[in-house]
């Protein structure tokens, strides 16, 4: 077979680079199935392994893209045939393995989940990982008894990928949102997508104590630090704060009393290493209950292999608010 268009990123102590390259099938990294990719998406976690910016690899050169949809060209695992539409997100794309911004990839059976019958290729990677990690987190929400009556949800870094799916997400489950974001500009955006109330992100004050008055009945958190602390001190009796990202730092303060005196639920979401069982249910019921209203207004872009360094740094500078979506070959 000729060679074929990847978008690799080369990591080392000297920094560094990446772009797009031809590269041949036995570059492609081992695995039961090979998989020709239509599509993949833009991650906060791409952008920082194709610019450097955190260290995300383990190997290099990988060729970039936590996420996937395509069809099977071959596999050696009777669970697939040659043409069935498929998902691979997470799972160490990217990071230990050549991930989806290639015209094919070759991954473990263990990875490959079938497409739902209620997605399109398209669909699947508009939400990506990015919508797999907020439907998660309201499955784990609502495995820990997260009732809509219990009170409102609060949705920090409402207007990126995560943020826009759990706003859409919870509301369409019957929560009242309260969306908290540092742009200005995309108010109007999240009230359309189903947020109650949006709130800046300086203006959620809660005070320092070890614990403050309750104001909320549960927490999504793409942000982390400080904002984590407060969120998880104001939370109602037995609510629930489901922690997810890391922008606004890796450490938070908090005493043990949220979670002796109130009961209060602390959840860690890993979209990477979720597991396999787990994450085909979470992308049925993408398909099905947890499918979006708003997907198509989530959907803030299409880009190509080669626009993915500029997509990269908007996406750092807090320039795009929703899913971009990366189409690997012309539809």
């Amino acid at each position: 077979m000729k060679k074929f268009s990847a978008f690799r990123i080369h990591a080392n102590d000297a920094g560094t680079r990446a772009g797009l390259e031809q590269i041949s099938l036995d570059q492609l990294s081992e695995g039961d199935v090979l998989i020709r990719v239509h599509f993949s998406s833009v991650n906060y976690k791409d952008a920082l392994a194709g610019t450097g910016k955190a260290k995300i690899l383990r190997r290099s050169p990988l060729v970039g893209g936590i996420d996937l949809a395509g069809e099977v060209v071959e596999s050696t695992s009777a669970d697939f045939s040659q043409g069935d539409k498929v998902i691979v997100n997470g799972s160490g794309l990217s990071e230990v393995h050549n991930g989806g911004y290639a015209e094919f990839a070759r991954v473990p059976v263990d990875w490959v989940v079938p497409l739902s019958s209620g997605l399109t290729m398209r669909q699947a990677m508009i939400l990506g990982t990015a919508g797999f990690t907020a439907a998660l987190s309201i499955h784990l929400l609502q495995q820990n008894n997260q009732q809509v009556e219990d009170g409102p949800i609060v949705v920090t870094g409402a207007s990126g990928g995560v943020g826009s799916f759990a706003v859409d997400l919870l509301h369409k489950l019957g929560f009242e949102v309260i969306a908290v974001s540092g742009t200005p500009e995309a108010y109007d955006y999240l009230y359309e997508l189903g947020a109650s109330k949006v709130v800046g992100r300086g203006k959620l004050d809660v005070g320092e104590g070890v614990l403050e008055k309750t104001r909320w009945a549960g927490a999504i958190d793409n942000v982390g630090g400080p904002i984590l602390s407060a969120l998880v001190r104001a939370t109602k009796p037995w609510g629930n704060v489901v922690s997810v990202g890391i922008a606004g730092g890796i450490n938070f303060n908090l005493s043990a009393m949220p979670f002796i005196i109130r009961g209060v639920n602390l959840l860690g979401v890993s979209s990477s290493n979720c597991p396999q069982g787990l994450r085909k249910q979470i992308w049925q019921r993408l398909g099905g209950d947890l499918h979006p209203h708003h997907i198509a207004k989530i959907h803030s872009q299409t880009a190509r292999l080669e626009d993915l360094p500029d997509v990269f740094e908007k996406l750092l500078n807090n320039e795009i608010q929703g899913r971009v979506l990366v189409e690997v070959i012309n539809e």
